[in-house]
């Protein structure tokens, strides 16, 4: 594609939306990373959601995550609209289902963009809008033996 007029330099990016999914296999912050690139873009923001040891003053000894058959058209429908509402060169994002334990990568998130600024919050925006539209529900396992259900994650 030809260089735009108004960016010297800058081609019109393929569609951005380049890797979205649902996987029951562990997570690749290379594999998401790699899919971001673009010569054009100035800033890759990476927000890597891991497995953590506490929830409200509990002990977490695991978690499972799973979801509705739907999750992975509503995860490709809000990454298409942050693509469209932020200037965005690539986006990926990838969600774990099934068992993990303390540190397992439950999502994995990258945007770029021109600027710093804009893959910031263009990767704030899709990480929030994941949490609480797509249809993911967490089941908590405490160390005191009790567990609980969490809506969308």
């Amino acid at each position: 594609m030809a260089p735009t007029n108004d960016h010297p330099g800058e081609q019109a990016a393929e569609h951005p939306v380049r890797l979205t999914g649902i996987r029951d296999t562990p997570l690749s912050v290379d594999e998401v990373y790699a899919a971001v690139g673009d010569a054009a873009a100035g800033g890759i923001s990476l927000f890597v959601g891991t497995v953590r040891n506490h929830d409200q003053g509990a002990d977490v000894d695991a978690l499972g995550y799973s979801c509705h058959p739907s999750a992975e058209d509503e995860m490709r429908r809000i990454a298409e609209k942050v693509a469209a509402e932020y200037p965005v060169r690539a986006l990926a994002v990838v969600h774990r289902v099934g068992d993990l334990g303390v540190g397992d990568l439950a999502i994995v998130a990258a945007v770029s963009c021109p600027h710093r600024a804009e893959a910031f919050e263009a990767c704030r925006r899709l990480v929030d809008d994941i949490k609480h539209q797509v249809p993911i529900w967490k089941h908590q396992r405490f160390s005191d033996g009790t567990e609980e259900w969490v809506g969308a994650c």
